[in-house]
């Protein structure tokens, strides 16, 4: 047999089992790290051929180091158990009686406790039948940076009334118990301590992932790497354990447990049986998507999977058939979610670029194109693509995306899976020509009683994700929504362009919101000013729309609620009193079915009221209607945003604060607070004037408290908002500032797309 050859069998053989058989094991056959595979593989070498039994890295130059290194590794780990014995010597960091839970024989098949004599030293946790030094050992954990110790749980106290200390090793687990959680905690941590002081173990497929780095240059020794190394390329064999080392036991389900995930290393093996699964599967974009949630949720997998993926897309059986083009549909997808480890991720590139190099002009080469592309784009997605993006990513297309905008508007553009909010608003500005606006426009999230607008860095893909999971739930038509952010010069806009008509609808849209405080009489004005501009001149075949998309609904409810609060007051007393005197005397179901019926009779008075209102409202503004006979679009729009411009807070964005506490002594709950591009007002809501105005300049502080509370400092006064909105008032200050830096609000200079994600400074 050659010498060389010789050589390679020795160190596949003992160098690279790293991890090795614990303590106080018995002898059993090599088992592979990485796969186990029945077929032998075939170790070839300059001088001669080498059949071996096992699927082990052989490195092809600066590898005889870490082989040497490996070799004394193993060595030192295994040990013969019927030897040992113990020894009181200054090796032991901790000693001491232990309960541990062992199983039960053929007739108590339950787990039982059963107290023994347990060891700590640098290198293992031994255990005794007794403390005597000529006790034999009856078994032993060896720790690695793999291992891993669970702190005691109180809810195990509760329960069994022991405190658990649980160790995890590669082939065992040991479950100890005792009644004191100082010396639970004393275990604990000097286990800890040991596992923590263990050099880092490196897998086979580490290994080599670094050769293949410190060769990449030399395109001859990468070859070799790969030929060699059967770990590294595709297979159709199952795999049995993780390519990349993850810790022992159950250390990470406390996190992911909701979600159904085992340990890391069981969902590693998982993965690979789906990916398998996934090279006959019709549709494999549910598959897609489960792995790539699974990546999402469990953050230590990525590279893990992209080293499966790696493995599978090199040197495939059938290059470029459609089980070979699942894996880079998938590899596709993972590209534009997630990015591996910078190690990983050098290695996906050179995998890359040897796919082009061996493979041009097919569709592996065009997937490889088409990852690396994405690869320097990729940031983390807040969600998985959704089905209708892995549609067309597995096709390397771009995604169709509908932006709505005032006035009915739509407009249809194509995104990737990068495209973020602010990239998108600059394209519609552009698209709908409003790049030469003074003031700033944005894209929102919205539908017919909530909307918030996007944050610059927002991933485009991800929200479209987002409202279509949201259309499944009680509100629906969720969409995408472009419209003026911030007001920065809305005297100077041509009364010609699409801007104007943005200014219209806005304002129209605010209304019916009710934040305009003005009388009844001007709300019929506008009202009748609306249907000019959707009808044209009166008619009475003329299309009529619902009463809300005229006028501020709530005013009809507060007035109906007000006239009938009496009779409703004196009804609810005298329900109490029957009830406290004879609901003991009827049965339940008769007395809950006349409640019922109450209730019924109220709602049907109640929807009566609103019916004969909305008549007698719509009739007073179909009168208003008939007497703007003759008025064009144009004029209408103007007329209506002369009439709005009245109100002091025009031009503000209004956010709703449920209670605000000034450093002066005064509070007050349910009002506005107005932020223009001057100041923060704050309204009593229903009122035409603020009770107080803040301007830019006097604000040396605000920020954010805590989810909910908002705080202002103005020179010596400290204002604190309560209010569900609190990164969005953020959010819009921060932009009117960047503005004012900019001087876009006094020189009113070209359209600046500004944004501010919530994660930036808040505080000034």
């Amino acid at each position: 047999m050659p010498l060389q050859g010789m050589w390679w069998w020795i160190c596949c053989r003992h160098g690279f089992t790293l991890l090795g058989r614990d303590y106080g094991e018995k002898e059993e056959e090599e088992e592979s790290f990485e796969m186990k595979s029945a077929s032998d593989v075939q170790i070839c070498s300059r001088q001669g051929t080498l059949d071996v039994g096992v699927t082990q890295p052989v490195h092809v130059s600066n590898g005889s180091d870490r082989l040497l290194h490996a070799l004394e590794e193993k060595h030192s780990l295994i040990t013969q158990p019927d030897k040992v014995t113990y020894k009181d010597d200054q090796d032991v960091i901790v000693k001491g009686w232990l309960q541990r839970e062992v199983n039960g024989g053929v007739k108590t098949p339950w787990s039982r406790l059963k107290k023994f004599w347990f060891v700590l030293t640098p290198d293992s946790l031994d255990y005794y039948n007794s403390n005597e030094k000529s006790s034999k050992r009856v078994g032993s954990l060896v720790l690695t940076s793999l291992c891993s110790v669970i702190w005691p749980s109180k809810q195990s106290y509760k329960e069994t009334g022991y405190w658990n200390v649980t160790v995890y090793g590669r082939k065992h687990c040991y479950r100890l118990y005792t009644e004191h959680l100082n010396e639970a905690v004393h275990w604990v941590c000097a286990i800890q301590k040991v596992i923590d002081s263990k050099a880092p173990l490196e897998t086979p497929t580490q290994l080599l992932i670094k050769d293949i780095d410190e060769n990449h240059c030399n395109q001859e020794s990468v070859d070799e790497i790969y030929k060699l190394n059967p770990i590294l390329r595709h297979t159709k064999s199952p795999l049995y354990a993780p390519l990349l080392p993850f810790s022992y036991g159950s250390e990470d389900h406390s996190t992911h447990n909701v979600n159904g995930y085992t340990a890391l290393r069981d969902e590693a093996v998982k993965i690979f049986n789906s990916l398998q699964q996934m090279e006959n599967e019709r549709d494999p974009i549910p598959l897609i998507q489960g792995v790539l949630q699974t990546c999402l949720d469990l953050r230590p997998l990525r590279d893990e999977v992209y080293c499966q993926v790696i493995k599978q897309t090199t040197d495939p059986p059938e290059p470029g058939s459609l089980n070979d083009l699942r894996y880079w549909q998938l590899l596709t997808c993972m590209s534009c979610t997630y990015l591996p480890s910078p190690a990983v991720l050098r290695f996906l590139h050179t995998h890359l670029q040897r796919t082009q190099e061996l493979f041009p002009g097919t569709e592996m080469e065009k997937y490889a194109e088409f990852i690396l592309a994405s690869l320097d784009k990729t940031k983390q997605r807040e969600f998985v693509p959704s089905y209708d993006e892995i549609s067309v990513l597995i096709n390397r297309e771009e995604l169709s995306c509908m932006v709505y905008y005032p006035g009915a508007g739509t407009c249809k553009v194509q995104i990737t899976s990068h495209t973020t909010a602010e990239e998108l608003v600059q394209e519609l500005t552009d698209k709908l020509n409003l790049s030469n606006s003074h003031n700033v426009f944005a894209l929102y999230e919205q539908n017919s009683h909530y909307e918030q607008a996007l944050s610059k860095a927002t991933i485009i893909a991800d929200t479209l994700t987002s409202l279509s999971c949201k259309e499944k739930g009680f509100e629906s038509r969720w969409r995408l929504y472009f419209k003026l952010y911030c007001f920065l010069n809305i005297e100077d806009v041509a009364k010609d362009s699409l801007e104007y008509s943005f200014l219209f609808e806005q304002a129209h849209e605010a209304v019916i919101r009710g934040y305009m405080p003005t009388n009844e009489d001007t709300l019929h004005s506008l009202a009748a000013l609306r249907l000019q501009f959707l009808n044209g001149d009166f008619s009475p075949h003329a299309p009529f729309p619902r009463l809300e998309e005229l006028f501020p609904i709530y005013i009809l409810h507060s007035r109906i609620l007000s006239s009938t609060k009496p009779s409703i007051t004196s009804r609810t007393s005298c329900t109490s009193f029957q009830k406290g005197i004879f609901s003991k005397a009827l049965p339940n179901g008769l007395w809950n079915n006349s409640l019922e019926k109450q209730k019924a009779e109220e709602s049907q008075k109640f929807k009566g009221r609103m019916k004969e209102e909305s008549a007698n409202m719509m009739s007073a503004i179909v009168e208003k209607w008939k007497v703007l006979h003759s008025m064009q679009k144009t004029e209408v729009m103007t007329s209506y945003l002369s009439i709005v411009k009245q109100w002091s807070g025009y031009g503000s964005t209004l956010f709703d604060i449920d209670f605000y506490m000034s450093s002066s002594g005064s509070f007050f709950q349910r009002l506005w607070l107005g932020i223009s591009a001057s100041s923060l007002c704050l309204y009593k809501q229903g009122e035409m004037e603020p009770f107080e105005n803040v301007l830019y300049s006097q604000i040396s502080s605000f920020g954010v408290s805590d989810s909910t509370t908002f705080k202002v400092s103005a020179g010596e006064k400290d204002m604190i908002f309560e209010t569900t909105k609190v990164d969005e008032i953020t959010q819009l200050i921060n932009t009117y500032l960047m503005c004012i830096s900019n001087g876009h609000c006094s020189t009113m200079g070209s359209n600046s797309v500004a944004f501010h994600s919530q994660d930036e400074p808040v505080h000034h």
